[in-house]
């Protein structure tokens, strides 16, 4: 899976949110200041031909698709973040976010209980 511009996943984040659209329909739900539509126009095309979007014809303008759920680009995101950055150790990850101080001590003990949790199903 290719990883996307920023640009790119902006769009991708609205068409996920919508379950698929026209250019129009991404263009209203971007936070300004918005591209212009043609740029919008390529880069939904770009997103197509990676493989990301599927156009229908639908009089004169296409209908896009997302090919690839959220949660798996999600996914692969995160593995190559933490791969590209922290040695692949999220353990790495979460030691960075504590000394920066953008995760609480109280957050940390939610984290643990997730991970116990998912350790006795």
């Amino acid at each position: 899976m290719e990883r996307l511009t920023q640009p790119e996943e902006e769009a991708m984040q609205v068409l996920w949110k919508l379950d698929g659209g026209f250019t129009k329909d991404v263009l209203e739900l971007l936070p300004e200041p918005r591209p212009p539509y043609t740029t919008l126009a390529s880069t939904i095309r770009n997103l197509e031909r990676k493989g990301y979007l599927r156009a229908e014809k639908l009089g004169n303008s296409f209908r896009y698709t997302p090919l690839i759920p959220a949660a798996d680009y999600r996914q692969r995101f995160m593995s190559a973040f933490v791969g590209d950055y922290f040695r692949n150790s999220y353990k790495e990850l979460v030691t960075f976010f504590a000394q920066e101080q953008k995760i609480s001590a109280a957050e940390l003990q939610d984290i643990i209980a997730l991970i116990e949790k998912g350790k006795a199903e």
